[in-house]
């Protein structure tokens, strides 16, 4: 039977919405599900896509395979909200149904999403392999209800990546400046990563204007989930380069050019020092707040990858980081602040102040213990002769841990897994210069199978997933070598976004 286009798209979408709502309400009881992270309602996700504020709510779209908890053919999920904390899942936005997305190694790659006068038009690579090579093109889909979403018929609107770069070429990140659509994509030459700047007056037809931005050999191969924003009178581009090591989501500061299409940096830092972090997408809100979102997992070619963990077995994997502002610090680099509606989520409160915490451990108030948390904790180095401090989370009585260290003569924020679980593995580091009044001052954020860390007004983040047992709840605080004050430490419970 022969469907037109339109047709056999819904077609795929229906398959896709049923294979995902079979199992959803058994994912849904599985106690590892995060309790205040977004997820899809079953199997897998990765990168955030088309992340934007539209007609006064936020709405989210994400890579997703609904056919099990292994990445697969890519299709586009989709939730939106009125206050960026709980979500709403809408129908699946996005199925691989054309020439160009239909493949078993491809589908609805990365992208973004635009309000073009008042339609949501979302951006993305369509994906498929032609004879071992892969074949990525921009393409585009749009809605006017902001729920069903058409495949534009004259996809796809860019179908060659510019001469001179590889087949890498994707995840497309549209924004309007003046009067003229721009467009940033992920590519590489010769085994250097690159973003490729486009421009359009309508989103249609797009002119290949320059290579924006490339690494000089020591940032990465491949550079993917580009995104260029500007912060005050400087410009920000953000990118996951593949093929860097230990770093996994960057970003740098500089000026834009829009005559030459030239980006020129002077400082390039990280977003996020923890294992479990990538994609990062950033959106405006009304309040003109920079939001940015990332997956909380890692792909099989970083150096630390054991696997994508062991919720596979109950029918799902991945999840979305808090939403984050991004502000402008000094010289160039940013911080990072999760955003304040998450106080909405705030129950219970604890607090303990004054504590001279001597050699060894401190077990805090039994109350505090629990799996999903908001801690904000404050150390002062003033008379601090200890050489470590910090704090130890999701404790059991056999001795399960997980670790959140300060070393003073080094001013480095350790995060050490080794003891959280029997799946977990690895120490994350980071610089942590003390405030100016001489304090380490910590807001964490605790939930099943995640531990986010802003460290020091979000001028560290870590990011890292552990698998505790859920009856791993204890907390203490602990000091080596000597003591430490602690001035105050907060504990909130918080609630489950989920109903």
């Amino acid at each position: 039977m022969q469907y037109d286009h339109h047709t056999f798209h819904n077609l795929m979408l229906g398959k896709a919405e049923q294979s995902a709502a079979t199992i959803k309400e058994h994912v849904g009881k599985d106690p590892m599900r995060l309790k205040f992270h977004f997820m899809p309602p079953a199997y897998w996700m990765n990168d955030p896509n088309g992340l934007i504020y539209y007609q006064g709510e936020y709405h989210m779209f994400y890579q997703f395979h609904p056919y099990s908890a292994e990445w697969g053919p890519m299709h586009w999920g989709h939730a939106k909200s009125k206050d960026l904390v709980h979500w709403e899942h809408l129908p699946i936005a996005l199925a691989p149904s054309e020439v160009y997305d239909l493949d078993q190694k491809g589908g609805c790659f990365s992208g973004s999403a635009v309000d073009d006068n008042g339609i949501l038009t979302l951006i993305y690579t369509g994906t498929i392999m032609k004879e071992g090579r892969v074949i990525q093109t921009q393409c585009l889909a749009s809605s006017t209800d902001s729920v069903t979403f058409q495949k534009y018929v004259g996809n796809p609107v860019i179908s060659v990546p510019p001469e001179g770069s590889s087949s890498d070429f994707r995840d497309p990140k549209v924004w309007k400046h003046e009067d003229k659509w721009y467009m940033v994509v992920g590519s590489s030459k010769d085994g250097k990563g690159r973003a490729l700047l486009y421009r359009s007056n309508d989103l249609y037809v797009w002119e290949y204007v320059s290579v924006l931005a490339e690494s000089d050999g020591t940032m990465g191969t491949m550079w993917e989930c580009p995104d260029i924003f500007q912060l005050g009178d400087r410009y920000v581009l953000m990118f996951s380069p593949m093929g860097m090591g230990e770093k996994k989501a960057s970003y740098l500061t500089g000026s834009l050019d829009y005559s030459s299409g030239k980006f020129t940096w002077d400082y390039c830092g990280e977003v996020d020092c923890g294992f479990e972090y990538y994609a990062p997408q950033s959106f405006l809100d009304d309040n003109g707040r920079r939001i940015i979102i990332g997956w909380l997992n890692a792909w099989d070619w970083m150096p630390w990858f054991k696997s994508f963990g062991p919720t596979k077995a109950n029918y799902w994997c991945g999840a979305m980081s808090l939403p984050r502002t991004v502000e402008l610090d000094t010289g160039g680099r940013l911080k990072f602040l999760p955003v304040e509606q998450l106080q909405t989520l705030r129950k219970e409160h604890y607090v303990v102040e004054n504590v001279l915490v001597e050699e060894g451990r401190r077990p805090v108030p039994k109350e505090m213990n629990g799996d999903c948390l908001e801690i904000m904790v404050k150390f002062s180095l003033e008379d601090c002769d200890a050489e470590e401090f910090g704090l130890r989370l999701r404790c059991s009585e056999d001795g399960k841990e997980t670790l959140i260290s300060y070393d003073v003569n080094s001013k480095v924020l350790r995060f050490d897994r080794s003891r959280s679980d029997s799946f977990s593995e690895g120490v994350r580091t980071c610089m942590l210069e003390t405030t100016a009044n001489g304090l380490v001052a910590l807001q964490i954020f605790v939930d099943t199978t995640c531990i986010e860390i802003y460290a020091n007004e979000g001028r560290s983040v870590m990011s890292n997933n552990i698998y505790p047992d859920p009856a791993s709840t204890g907390i203490d605080i602990f000091c080596r070598g000597g003591k430490v004050k602690m001035l105050s430490l907060n504990v909130w419970k918080l609630e489950s976004i989920w109903r």
